[in-house]
């Protein structure tokens, strides 16, 4: 490819609707859980959720911004890269953050209708009850993120960390 070429990427769609102008009171809800629901966690653990469940959940809008806030905060590209491929890639990543990880996935993907005792187990193992709270807020938050992301087709790309502190 030459220097005046270009490539011609897919058009940008727009959000069907956007969700803090609309129902300003529940957006702003959302921030203040989002707030408290990470007190106490580490930052790092606290994003690579975040990106995991936003993996999962296919919200392109929250991988774009978590995924910027976790290389902000000094993650690695390669952690970062790998995490979608955490169980094959295990080595990346600290006992307690593979437990947090798999948490996630297990309260994200329901399809069981519970959270596997096993998982849960481990998760407690690496976190005191209080911090195991915590955790626990911040996965269901980032859920409920990804569906409004998701719902209303917000638009990734745009995000710059800090944007909204």
């Amino acid at each position: 490819m030459t220097a005046q070429e270009s490539i011609e990427y897919a058009p940008e769609t727009a959000p069907r609707l956007r969700m803090a102008e609309l129902a300003p009171d529940v957006y702003k809800a959302m921030i203040r859980l989002d707030t408290v629901a990470k007190r106490g966690l580490d930052p790092t653990l606290y994003e690579l959720v975040k990106i995991r469940a936003s993996q999962l959940n296919h919200c392109a809008f929250c991988l774009d911004m978590h995924t910027k806030d976790a290389l902000a905060a000094g993650e690695s590209v390669e952690r970062i890269v790998q995490l979608s491929a955490w169980e094959e890639s295990r080595h990346f990543y600290t006992e307690k953050e593979l437990a947090a990880i798999e948490l996630t996935e297990a309260v994200t993907v329901l399809t069981d209708g519970f959270v596997p005792d096993a998982v849960y187990e481990k998760a407690a193992k690496h976190f005191e009850e209080a911090e195991l709270a915590q955790l626990i807020a911040a996965i269901t938050v980032i859920n409920a993120w990804n569906r409004f992301g998701v719902a209303t087709r917000m638009t990734p790309g745009h995000y710059q960390p800090g944007q909204y502190a």
